[in-house]
């Protein structure tokens, strides 16, 4: 098992405690993700691959305002995760064990929309495992379909490599929660250490470990360009009130 699948494996559990409110959080990022759909002349009658799926936390927002969904995941725990929460929505949602880099080997369809959502595309740790994510996310992308990815900006936290993100803290009504990260650079890498802390009844705390890539905004869009996109737009936070850029690439053929 390599470090992304035990990563979100071992965190499943505790994933949603990154948001003050999940069941909110589906429901804003669903209307975010629906205006883009929307905006690119694509309905709720699409067809929808979440490629990264974990907890659900886009696909079961939009499977609840009419979208037929698909979601895959490399980490057998999240889609655990997924289906018990998809179940307790009323949601039917297909689910699937599958690396993104090698969707062709679950998928034999294309989706009027793929979606790939935070951050999942800086697991790739080379250039050449990102090229080989982006040709088979592409791939099964319907002519005329679009990609929505998001990642973190990190055009900006490359000027500075900063050693830790600034803490969350709710209040949950039974105490505190407090979520961060620490980053240990190395070139373009970086190790994350992800602790959450909550004392709601008892101290409870969780740490995980990861690593990343920062993906230069450029070198994805010249990616998506390389591999069958005939546009890539760029779409920030202050557009969209999601909290990472968004890119959309709209395939060629249609």
């Amino acid at each position: 098992m390599d470090i992304t699948q035990s990563f979100y494996d071992k965190m499943a559990s505790q994933y949603d405690k990154l948001f003050l409110d999940w069941e909110a959080t589906t429901n804003e990022q669903a209307c975010i993700l629906d205006r883009i759909i929307s905006d690119n002349g694509l309905g709720r009658d699409a067809q929808v691959l979440d490629c990264a799926c974990g907890i659900g936390t886009q696909a079961i927002g939009l499977a609840a305002i009419g979208y037929a969904l698909t979601a895959s995941d490399i980490s057998d725990g999240e889609l655990a995760e997924a289906r018990e929460r998809a179940g307790g929505h009323g949601v039917a949602i297909r689910f699937e064990h599958a690396d993104f880099r090698a969707l062709s080997d679950t998928f034999a369809e294309q989706f009027d929309v793929v979606i790939a959502m935070d951050n999942a595309l800086p697991h790739m740790l080379t250039s050449s495992d990102l090229e080989r994510a982006v040709r088979s996310i592409m791939g099964q992308v319907k002519p005329g379909g679009i990609l929505i990815a998001s990642i973190r900006d990190y055009d900006m936290l490359l000027e500075n490599k900063p050693p830790y993100s600034p803490p969350y803290i709710h209040e949950t009504g039974k105490g505190r929660r407090v979520s961060f990260q620490t980053w240990a650079w190395e070139g373009d890498n970086y190790r994350l250490v992800q602790y959450i802390i909550d004392d709601a009844d008892t101290l409870r705390i969780g740490k995980f470990e990861c690593e990343y890539r920062a993906t230069r905004r450029q070198e994805l869009s010249d990616l998506l360009m390389a591999h069958g996109s005939e546009a890539v737009s760029w779409l920030m936070p202050d557009e969209t009130g999601f909290y990472q850029p968004i890119v959309v690439a709209r395939k060629a053929g249609a």
